[in-house]
């Protein structure tokens, strides 16, 4: 009897087990109607042979990270709009805004996770479907915020593999400098060309594409607080040579870090993009002064727009020229934020 009894559980937990293994593969794509609509709020200047600094800020739900397809095709409509608005040519730099690669990590997942309510509720979903890589992850995960820290590198190997891909062939399709806003990684590097991932501390990081779709330099390195979701400083700025000038990226929008983070060999930054996140503006009092004290003649900060789980946002881009500075309008949708050079 009481090997019966053996048996049967043995074969129950087999059967759970199995079915688990099933749901856990099932990975349905829903259907879903996306806005690709976006409208130039900002012309500044007159075309020239300088080329042009080009923000977009794409609004963006959970559901445009069902797939990598779904996310490129919304993208690529910005960036044929204004390609119509002849705002693309071989001088241009475009920015994206802050972590519109961090929630890659949702591509492929279930419809449970993009259809969650909160993100707490979504990162549950994705520990639940990648089980096995999640265990992994909680090995190398950091001290503080630990289980935070392990869902965000969960799938950090797929999240660079996306990255690059989705991010190196818009630039390439497009003949454009691509700063591709941030994405949270584990030690992150480029090697041989590749974005690649280590064992070590969660950065925000971006990286800059070139108009073949390579990566220029290594990844523009800044902490990352993993239970915050918040960006720390960078020790300093890399200068990366573009058509359009010597450009730095600063992330987390805290323009009160450029003083210590100016790049480590004094390198004149001519340019500076500043990706942003959903919420938060910057402070623009004087601000178009203290980038020229800097050697810095125009900068763009550009924000995610829409509403990923909970969090929700639809702030106002800042382009800053020779000293003064201008927001873009408060209205809905994604917007193109042009200035000449």
């Amino acid at each position: 009897m009481r090997l019966l009894i053996t048996l049967l559980l043995s074969l129950a937990l087999l059967a759970g087990l199995g079915s688990y293994a099933h749901w856990i593969e099932q990975r349905p794509s829903g259907h879903y109607l996306s806005d690709l609509r976006s409208q130039a709020v900002l012309d500044i200047g007159q075309p020239g042979p300088r080329g042009n600094l080009l923000g977009i800020q794409p609004e963006l739900f959970a559901a445009d990270y069902q797939s990598l397809a779904h996310l490129r095709l919304k993208l690529a409509a910005y960036l044929d709009h204004a390609r119509d608005q002849g705002l693309l040519n071989q001088r241009t730099v475009v920015v994206l805004p802050e972590h519109i690669g961090t929630w890659l990590l949702a591509v492929g997942e279930k419809q449970e996770l993009h259809r969650a309510a909160e993100r707490r509720e979504a990162m549950h979903w994705l520990a639940a479907t990648n089980p096995l890589d999640y265990l992994g992850a909680l090995l190398d995960a950091g001290r503080d915020a630990r289980v935070e820290d392990a869902l965000l590198r969960t799938k950090a190997k797929s999240m660079a593999h996306d990255y690059q891909q989705l991010f190196g062939d818009l630039a390439r399709d497009y003949q454009i400098t691509l700063v591709a806003g941030s994405i949270v990684l584990p030690e992150p590097r480029v090697e041989l060309g590749r974005l690649e991932v280590g064992r070590g501390p969660l950065y925000n990081v971006s990286l800059v594409f070139d108009r073949a779709g390579n990566p220029l330099g290594q990844p523009q390195r800044h902490t990352f607080d993993a239970g915050a979701l918040r960006t720390g400083k960078a020790d300093s700025l890399q200068v990366l040579d573009t058509p359009a000038g010597r450009l730095g990226v600063l992330l987390g929008g805290d323009i009160s870090q450029l003083p210590q983070a100016m790049t480590a060999d004094g390198d004149a930054i001519e340019l500076l993009a500043m990706p942003s996140d959903l919420n938060g503006q910057t402070d623009e009092s004087k601000l178009g002064e203290r980038l020229q004290a800097h050697g810095i003649r125009a900068g763009m900060q550009v924000h995610l727009r829409g509403r990923l789980w909970e969090r929700s946002g639809q702030s106002q881009a800042l382009a800053l020229r020779d000293g003064s500075s201008e927001r873009s309008s408060q209205e809905r949708g994604a917007q193109l934020i042009n200035l000449w050079l």
